[in-house]
């Protein structure tokens, strides 16, 4: 069966203007263009368009995704069978969120009792899961399973207080990073100050610290793009001086 641009849309749920656009950029080109100068669409790139879809849900970019589905290897069947796992983590995690809402609302109606460690369950292991995610095989292979594995028992045992204390320091991370940044100096008193603050919230993370430790993550903020992205949001180069100022503060730079 074939679609034109109208039909193809409305039976994906989605606009002509992004279908258009998945043109333009060369994600997904039509079969072939009518007479009428129309786009026209066939099964091939209707499971193109399913595999897109899969992806951008999953909060894979549009670029990552033009890579991923127009590489020669691309394999649909495993890729569905990857999406397949994908979405059943993103069940579990909704489940246990669901799980930790349910039994709010029945502390709130006086049914159970709810330890302030339960309260947060849900919220912790989302975090754990979504830094799994994300960073995870790059995470292990640099400090391995076991190190991984304890900061994530680390973290679901953290109080209520603790989980408050970590998110403030987070805050205060970013705050004073920016102010250091706009010095100039990762050698000087603000951008030091931001890497001792790094250092504090590592450690509610961390079962140990090290130097060598905290100096490798720093590079890693600026050797693995994702991290330098998320610094560089607003400040192009904060990566490059935030891992320069660890690396004074570790004494790691020579």
């Amino acid at each position: 069966m074939e679609y034109t641009v109208q039909k193809l849309g409305s039976l994906a749920g989605i606009s002509t203007r992004t279908l258009r656009y998945y043109d333009e950029i060369g994600i997904l080109k039509p079969a072939r263009i009518s007479s009428s100068g129309y786009r026209i669409y066939g099964q091939k790139e209707v499971d193109r368009l399913q595999q897109i879809l899969f992806y951008r849900e999953l909060g894979v970019s549009l670029d990552n995704i033009k890579d991923i589905v127009t590489a020669p290897s691309f394999d649909g069947a495993n890729a569905l069978r990857e999406h397949r796992e994908k979405l059943l983590e993103k069940r579990e995690q909704l489940d246990l969120l669901i799980a930790n809402v349910d039994k709010t609302i029945a502390l709130a109606e006086g049914r159970i009792k709810m330890s302030d460690k339960e309260k947060f369950e849900g919220f912790k292991q989302k975090m754990i899961d979504d830094n799994e995610k994300k960073y995870g095989k790059e995470i292990r292979e640099k400090y391995g399973n076991d190190t991984v594995e304890k900061s994530n028992a680390k973290v679901m045992n953290m109080t209520k207080e603790q989980h408050e204390e970590v998110t403030a320091l987070a805050n205060q991370v970013t705050e004073t990073l920016a102010q250091a940044f706009a010095t100039g100096d990762p050698a000087g008193e603000l951008a030091q100050k931001a890497a001792d603050l790094h250092k504090q919230w590592l450690t509610y993370f961390w079962n140990e610290y090290s130097k060598e430790a905290h100096a490798g993550l720093g590079q890693m903020y600026v050797d693995d793009p994702r991290f330098t992205a998320y610094y560089d949001e607003k400040q192009p180069g904060t990566a490059e001086f935030f891992k320069d100022a660890i690396l004074i503060y570790t004494g790691m730079n020579k």
